[in-house]
């Protein structure tokens, strides 16, 4: 539904009450601005920490949302106020047809005739041959995931020898006008937690902002440990035997907390899910490759829009609508992983989106 077509906000109006065009705000008055839409649960690596080797089952390629859908969905979710589309898989470099994806998407505009924010998170391994027509199709920013800067490790790690090929990516976006760039590592005990003074200088040298990720219980394999993660507290400690560090105030709804190196310009950043929650200000939505809707990385409970999107009813955009919203109420305080009645989310990280 184009933007110009949409009623505006009801004033004052509950949650229950709003309609096509109002802010997206759940029970807890969080307004939600950030859409991470995945586009395949298949990727060209097998971390440990993510998926089996083998015997992983796919999700059926008729259930994945097609280019038309993924639009249809985000121009009612850019409506309703989304700013920013994080593209995600599995690995998104992966669809055929995701350059087209990026400019569908990047033609978007919200109520107020401003374009949406597209940003992607990819392993980087098709990127130099790839990032020339997404950059021209109007992708803005990038998160490349490098948890290893050596070879064996990354071999061990990733079940792939692929290093030199996300390497390449990664040089390729630095000499790129995309800013900023950020590389996304997950620190692991006793796996790569030697390594992180070493990928900071590394994102440095690249003129990007190297992110530390808390491992979080999302593997396929549900074999999360909690004393093999590396603490945030842990991570600012090894750093500060390197760099000072000056924590940057005005975090908002990012899931990273930053600090600068030596006062800055550079910056390291930690996403703390396990130690240090941030769902109070979280403002995210997900929406996995075969369209389901999840209001938490942790969610139990998903909503389903294939019905509404495959219905040939003409009301589609006014029932996608009603599924973000019935998602957004859904919304707990917070997902609970500290607490014992925690459940782990029945899919793992590649089938639910980063």
């Amino acid at each position: 539904m184009p933007a110009a077509m949409v009623a505006g906000p009801a004033e004052g109006a509950r949650p229950e009450d709003q309609r096509v065009g109002d802010p997206l705000v759940d029970t807890h008055g969080r307004v939600h601005r950030d859409l991470r839409i995945s586009l395949t649960d298949r990727c060209s690596l097998r971390c440990t920490y993510c998926m089996p080797e083998q015997g992983n089952e796919w999700l059926a390629k008729t259930s994945i949302l097609t280019l038309d859908e993924i639009e249809r969905v985000a121009r009612v979710a850019a409506a309703d106020g989304i700013t920013t589309f994080r593209l995600t898989g599995g690995e998104p470099l992966l669809r055929t047809d995701i350059v087209e994806i990026v400019r569908r998407l990047a033609a978007i505009t919200g109520p107020d005739g401003r374009p949406v924010d597209i940003a992607m998170t990819t392993n980087g391994i098709r990127l130099r041959e790839l990032l020339p027509g997404l950059v021209d199709a109007g992708l803005n920013r990038l998160n490349i995931s490098i948890d290893t800067l050596r070879p064996d490790r990354f071999r061990d790690l990733t079940r792939r020898d692929r290093l030199d090929d996300v390497r390449d990516g990664i040089a390729a976006a630095a000499a790129s006008t995309l800013r900023p760039l950020k590389l996304n590592a997950v620190a692991m005990r006793d796996v790569n937690d030697d390594e992180l003074v070493d990928l900071v200088e590394f994102a440095v040298a690249h003129d990007a902002q190297m992110r530390f990720i808390e491992q979080m219980p999302l593997d396929a394999g549900h074999t999360w440990d909690r004393a093999r993660m590396v603490t945030q507290d842990e991570i600012l400690q090894k750093l500060a035997a390197r760099w000072t560090l000056t924590p940057v105030p005005g975090r908002g709804g990012a899931p990273a907390a930053r600090w600068t190196l030596d006062g800055g310009p550079h910056t390291v950043g930690v996403i703390a899910s396990v130690t240090a929650p941030f769902c109070g200000d979280c403002d995210r939505l997900r929406l996995t490759a075969d369209g389901q809707l999840r209001n938490c990385l942790f969610s139990t409970t998903e909503y389903d829009l294939l019905p509404a999107l495959r219905g040939g009813d003409e009301r589609t955009a006014s029932q996608i609508d009603g599924m973000l919203r019935s998602c957004v109420r859904g919304k707990l305080p917070g997902h609970a992983i500290n607490d014992p009645s925690f459940l782990q989310p029945a899919r793992g990280m590649n089938a639910i989106g980063g």
